[in-house]
């Protein structure tokens, strides 16, 4: 009787022995068998799995390519390339490159749950993103604007609470909450309560930190996913974990919103003295009261799913993200007395010309200094630090001198992009806002191509609006009214980072101190 089962076991067996020697079979028979890389890449997808596992593939990627050049293995149908025409071909506009089947793990397993961030289906991501398009454009995100003053005074009232109780504070988790909350009040014009407690709400911070290590790992083995995550949510209980957690978390706050309607964000009456929400009527309608009208206008076109989709989206990737860019942002600039001394002497003189509290967000695009310590920063550490994977389509395609089969997995590593000498220069490793302050055209034009923090072509990250408001209003804001010092290692050391797709700093402690009046 257990002949059958012993047959079964056996089938199975065989099937996962040929799934795990067909990319070697591949590579051992491509005609790009001849690219460079690390012996071991050529025999599977194992070396990079483990290389991902140890939290620091940005620094691995960029050390393949001094080591072999602007094109090397990192798998046995991987490769990494570091070219500006190559980058133009794979990425830019009306390029046919589809995501890899890495970006699957990043949503739900069933073909028909799509995401704008994982869907590798290019004729159904580009319909749904232009309805999405508009309610992310920047001229629709700047009447946001009092929102993000609302998290930015609730900040400053946390870090001066800080500075008053002369203890560190890890900047890192607290710019995160402040872009949790900010984002919480864009989409449901709601705070969801980080900056009021200081604490991870509900545990969702940690339920991303779980989908990041899940999605970036299974997803170098993808087929694995349809089994993992329902085997993973049923261990984990009703409310799930990772993604789904997150997932459910969502549905808890849309299913709020909807209990509590209201004429505009302004307007708290059904609130019952919940002082989590903004006070300023002329706020603009949050996105999903916007989402919800898409769907009342044409149910069928943009369905409960699709609200579904945008209000997840801006929870998993609307807080990482920025909070990242932001601590970035901070800790070049703590590094470096001198850009900070040069950053405040700017923000000073424009303040004191307006003589307004806030410094507005038009106000903060005429700052040019600003505007180029951020993008530096973002070109030093920029978010996400794997290689942004698409495959080569039918007919194949050439590159850095090589024939591309249809099938391969190509891509770029941002981090490997912004280290580019020939593109920034020999002092490309260094923190230096300058070089986006020179007059040659040519080569501002040349470095903003190379810059892709936010990705590039139709697959731009497409809440990047909301990340640079963020920004644009907070740093000033920090620089102008408080004293930073850095804790202890940091001073002489680099800061500890964990590369989970998202690199992430660890232990960004810092002292707070008020800036002195008149200083």
């Amino acid at each position: 009787m257990t002949f059958p089962a012993n047959i079964g076991a056996s089938a199975a067996g065989i099937l996962l022995l040929a799934r795990l020697l067909l990319p070697f079979i591949r590579g051992v028979f491509s005609p790009l068998r001849d690219i460079p890389g690390p012996f071991a890449a050529r025999f599977g997808d194992v070396w990079y799995l483990w290389r991902v596992w140890k939290g620091h593939f940005e620094v691995d990627n960029i050390a393949l390519h001094r080591d072999f050049g602007p094109i090397v293995r990192y798998g046995p149908n991987r490769y990494s390339i570091n070219d500006a025409e190559a980058q133009k071909l794979i990425y830019g506009h009306g390029a046919k490159f589809p995501k890899s089947s890495w970006y699957f793990t990043w949503s739900d397993p069933q073909p028909s749950r799509w995401s704008l961030f994982s869907d590798q289906n290019i004729k159904r991501h580009g319909e749904n993103r232009r309805q999405y398009q508009g309610t992310y454009s920047m001229s629709s995100l700047v009447t946001y604007e009092s929102y993000v003053d609302d998290c930015v005074e609730l900040f400053r009232q946390r870090l001066q609470e800080i500075a008053a109780a002369g203890t560190v504070a890890d900047m890192g988790h607290w710019l995160q909450c402040y872009a949790f909350d900010v984002i919480g009040l864009i989409t449901y014009s709601k705070r969801l309560g980080f900056l009021d407690r200081g604490d991870d709400v509900s545990g969702v911070m940690a339920a991303l930190e779980i989908h990041f290590w899940y999605a970036t790992l299974i997803g170098i083995f993808s087929w694995m996913h349809p089994y993992l995550m329902p085997i993973r949510d049923w261990l984990a209980g009703k409310s799930g974990t990772g993604r789904t957690y997150v997932m459910k978390f969502t549905q808890d706050r849309i299913a709020e919103h909807e209990s509590q309607p209201k004429a505009f964000p302004g307007d708290t009456r059904n609130d019952d003295n919940n002082n989590n929400n903004t006070s300023d009527g002329a706020a603009g309608l949050d996105f999903l009261s916007k989402f919800f009208a898409k769907h009342a206008e044409d149910p069928e076109r943009f369905t409960m799913y699709h609200i579904a989709m945008g209000c997840v989206s801006n929870m998993v990737a609307g807080s990482d993200t920025t909070a990242i860019s932001l601590s970035a942002i901070l800790y070049y600039l703590l590094k470096d007395t001198q850009t900070f001394d040069t950053l405040r002497q700017e923000i000073d003189s424009y303040h004191n010309h307006q003589g307004t509290q806030d410094i507005a967000f038009k106000e903060s695009q005429e700052m040019p200094y600003l505007q180029a310590v951020i993008k530096e920063a973002l070109r030093m550490h920029p978010a996400s630090g794997l290689p942004l994977e698409r495959v080569v389509p039918d007919g194949g395609m050439t590159m850095c001198g090589y024939f591309f089969p249809a099938g391969t997995i190509v891509g770029v590593n941002t981090w490997v992009s912004h280290q580019n000498t020939s593109v920034f220069g020999s002092d490309a490793e260094q923190f230096n806002p300058s070089r986006w302050l020179i007059d040659d055209k040519e080569k501002l034009a040349e470095m903003e191509r190379y810059w892709m923090p936010f990705g590039l072509g139709s697959r731009t990250c497409i809440g990047r609006h909301i990340s640079m408001l963020e920004m644009s209003k907070l740093i000033p804001v920090l620089v102008r009214d408080f004293e930073f010092e850095l804790h202890d290692e940091l001073k002489t050391k680099e800061w500890e980072r964990t590369n989970s797709w998202f690199v992430k700093p660890r232990g960004f402690r810092v002292k707070v101190m008020m800036r002195e009046k008149g200083v």
